[in-house]
């Protein structure tokens, strides 16, 4: 079961979910059909922009493969809290300088371990995100 987050051009965001076994083996960065996971969605395009795991742990695309692997990574992806140690500072969040630690990530591959895939939207299809998104919340509401 994917939780799917679809973010369109004005920065709105719907969620489905769905078991669309055609996005296993995609990467982040593909390119890939509305008609892939939902057939209400013709005619749109769809790029992937990020992924987490069962775990919470977020798709890296310079990580090959669908696996967990342990990373030493500076202050950017997976690393955005300050350490116990820079404590709180008064002009905000400040980046510590040569701070590196080791992280746990999972492969730009999408596998079963999968659970939420974040799409943006390319080409729009005939049908507006709304009215496809609202007809369901609408039905889960009666």
């Amino acid at each position: 079961m994917f939780k799917i987050n679809v973010s369109d051009k004005t920065g709105k965001t719907y969620k489905v979910e769905t078991e669309a076994i055609s996005l296993v083996g995609k990467k982040l960065h593909d390119k890939i059909k509305g008609e892939d996971f939902s057939p209400d969605l013709e005619g749109y395009e769809l790029e992937i922009t990020g992924a987490s795991d069962k775990s919470g742990f977020t798709s890296m695309k310079e990580v090959e493969g669908s696996g967990v692997k342990r990373l030493l990574l500076s202050y950017e992806k997976g690393m955005k809290k300050n350490t116990r140690k820079e404590g709180k500072k008064k002009l905000g969040r400040i980046k510590p300088s040569g701070l590196r630690l080791r992280k746990t990530v999972r492969g730009n591959t999408i596998s079963e371990d999968t659970r939420q895939i974040n799409l943006k939207v390319l080409k729009d299809g005939s049908k507006k995100l709304e009215e496809i998104f609202g007809k369901k919340e609408e039905e889960k509401k009666e």
